[in-house]
């Protein structure tokens, strides 16, 4: 794969929180390749670092060590000017708590409007109306933050993200606090915007959403420990709602090995092995690779 085609490009990466008492390890050399036009879905358990990671995509945060580059451009040796001008026309970022968004004084319109790059305002009310169209809220557009659902002020958030055409949007959650029929929508909104060309990472712990996402990697303990990818059966079949998404399994999981050559074991499989130490035997058999308690 070449540079070109690369959108995010993590190594070794380390982030490290200090206090006066502790410190606390949030990635722990996670490596991870996410291509131009890939939707992909991160997952993982509350302080697995997947938010981390996603702010750090974000520069909203600074890594402490490794390497993290987006689209070429090198986050560890941005200046904050430079940094400025990346979050203003590389990322777009949906959040979860809705508040983040949007300014509660401003109308829809005034929102979507307000981060776009200097033109005319005829553009810019063009621009916010076709982005409104397509969130299916162009009603919506001389209304208040408290005027609206959260599920209107999701759709709304995802209109603001891609006000400067951003080449890559960030979404933490975006389906956390709504019904399914609105998470629904919303996921159809990714994969439309997705079939368009535009790269997308979601931080999720929505299992239905997961399901469907063709790349799916879980995040443990600052590292990543597998992939699932969509199975052929179920790739063109994204759209049809008679598929129950909860139940079917959508997905094969692989474990991934580091550049080190280390893996880790499936949560469920170290509970059935019963473990009590740290350490199993290896052994190879038939093409397969046998792991034991010692």
């Amino acid at each position: 794969m070449s540079e070109e085609e690369v959108m995010v490009q993590a190594d070794g990466l380390v982030k490290i929180y200090k206090s006066k008492e502790t410190e606390v390890l949030a990635l722990q050399g996670l490596d991870l390749t996410v291509n131009k036009g890939e939707l992909t879905a991160l997952i993982g358990n509350s302080g697995s670092g997947k938010s981390t990671f996603l702010n750090m995509i974000g520069g909203l945060d600074r890594p402490s060590a490794g390497s993290l580059k987006v689209d070429g451009k090198n986050l560890f040796t941005m200046s904050e000017k430079e940094l400025v001008l990346y979050k203003r026309e590389t990322v777009g970022f949906v959040w979860q708590n809705n508040g983040r968004n949007m300014l509660p004084y401003l109308t829809v319109l005034e929102n979507i409007m307000l981060p776009m790059n200097l033109s005319s305002t005829r553009h810019k009310k063009d621009k916010a109306l076709g982005l409104l169209e397509m969130v299916g809220l162009a009603n919506k557009k001389y209304s208040k933050m408290n005027m609206l659902s959260g599920g209107e002020q999701q759709r709304i958030a995802i209109a603001i993200a891609l006000a400067n055409s951003p080449k890559l949007l960030l979404a933490d959650e975006p389906t956390g606090s709504v019904d399914t029929k609105t998470a629904d929508y919303i996921f159809d909104l990714f994969t439309e915007l997705n079939n368009n060309g535009q790269t997308i990472l979601i931080v999720t712990h929505d299992t239905a959403l997961s399901k469907k996402v063709k790349r799916v990697v879980a995040i443990r303990d600052g590292k990543i420990s597998s992939e699932r990818v969509l199975k052929e059966e179920f790739v063109d079949r994204i759209g049809e709602s008679n598929i129950d998404w909860r139940a079917e399994e959508t997905q094969d999981e692989y474990v991934v090995m580091d550049k080190a050559h280390r893996l880790q074991i499936p949560q469920e499989l170290v509970d059935e092995l019963s473990l009590d130490d740290n350490k199993v035997k290896l052994s190879f058999k038939d093409g397969s690779i046998i792991i034991t308690k010692p």
